[in-house]
């Protein structure tokens, strides 16, 4: 097993080159934000989409487009807002008078990068139509079944505090998104620094430095990253915690959460933790992987109780007592 795990290293370490590139290229534009950047490369590896949630003003459509002009992809934004319609989204049958038939036109879906900003704003049959999309890499057009090309990743903004006049996500949308982001303001040194690197008149922009071939690539060696069967179990354990608290030593849990995770989050918390160990050019997962990326993988998961939320509990209070809890191997 050890010998596999070198070969694995040595294999990471080659396919994990371009990640040194693109984190220079993003530098240049975006400072700090570490914390976003690492997971949205984690849901570029890991193949899962990402929900982002935060304030205005805190560069979440930036950070999407600067890693955007990293990569040699088409990146497509897309605005929702209450009167958008799917085939805004999608595309629709247009009618051709010379040849009498009606013919396809892809809507702005059709791209590798897709970034859905603020994503609440739109009605519920426009975040529908994202469904197909996101889990099935593949749109419906009239009769005719479009797959979309490689890779494809939908990057969706939200803001927390104005809710009026918009859509929350209904639950069967919010949990296809692998993990669900909160970013914070920078710290005073990282402002004063995007103060002056956003007031000088020449606003600085990244170039293209990695190739779509060098993402799927990756994404194949991500897979093959090792992870320890107690790991899989020690996964299991805090995915069940959420469902059966008692079972684990929980009781205090009883009464505060209505659903537990789904499969799903355990299919994800293993691709996310696999990712993570190769951001750090590692060739096995570790349980500090979990739940270092366990937190954005279940928040969006975990559906409170009126009690809950009478008591001021959120989801996150919950996974950190869980995380506390269950026995690390």
């Amino acid at each position: 097993m050890t010998e596999d795990i070198r070969e694995i290293n040595k294999r990471i370490e080659e396919k994990s080159a371009f990640v040194d590139r693109l984190l220079n290229e993003i530098g240049k534009v975006i400072v700090g934000q570490n914390y976003i950047i690492e997971r949205l490369l984690i849901g570029l590896l890991a193949n899962g989409h990402i929900l982002i949630e935060g304030v205005p003003g805190l560069a979440k459509t930036l950070v999407v487009k600067t890693l955007s002009d990293t990569i040699q992809t088409k990146f497509q934004r897309l605005q929702f807002t209450p009167d958008l319609l799917p085939a805004d989204l999608i595309g629709t049958m247009v009618y051709n008078p010379k040849t009498g038939r009606f013919t396809p036109k892809k809507g702005p879906i059709f791209a590798n990068l897709i970034l859905a900003d603020e994503i609440n704003r739109a009605p519920a049959k426009v975040q529908s139509a994202l469904l197909e999309a996101m889990q099935e890499r593949q749109v419906t057009i009239g009769d005719h079944t479009y797959p979309l090309d490689e890779p494809f990743l939908v990057l969706a903004t939200q803001n927390p505090i104005e809710q009026e006049g918009t859509y929350p996500l209904p639950e069967a949308q919010i949990d296809r998104f692998m993990l669900k982001l909160k970013i914070t303001y920078p710290n005073r040194k990282e402002e004063r620094e995007i103060i002056a690197r956003m007031t000088e008149g020449n606003l600085p922009s990244a170039s293209e430095v990695v190739s779509p071939q060098e993402v799927i690539k990756a994404r194949s060696t991500v897979n093959e990253v090792y992870m320890d069967e107690r790991i899989k179990d020690y996964i299991l354990d805090i995915i069940f915690a959420t469902r059966e608290p008692e079972r684990y030593k929980l009781a205090n849990l009883r009464g505060l959460i209505a659903y537990g995770a789904s499969p799903r989050a355990s299919i994800y918390l293993v691709l996310a933790s696999k990712a993570y160990a190769f951001l750090k050019r590692r060739g096995y997962v570790t349980p500090e992987d979990v739940k270092l990326i366990g937190l954005d993988v279940l928040r969006h998961r975990i559906i409170l109780t009126y009690e809950a939320e009478a008591e001021g509990v959120t989801s996150e209070d919950i996974i950190k007592q869980i995380f506390d809890q269950i026995e690390v191997p």
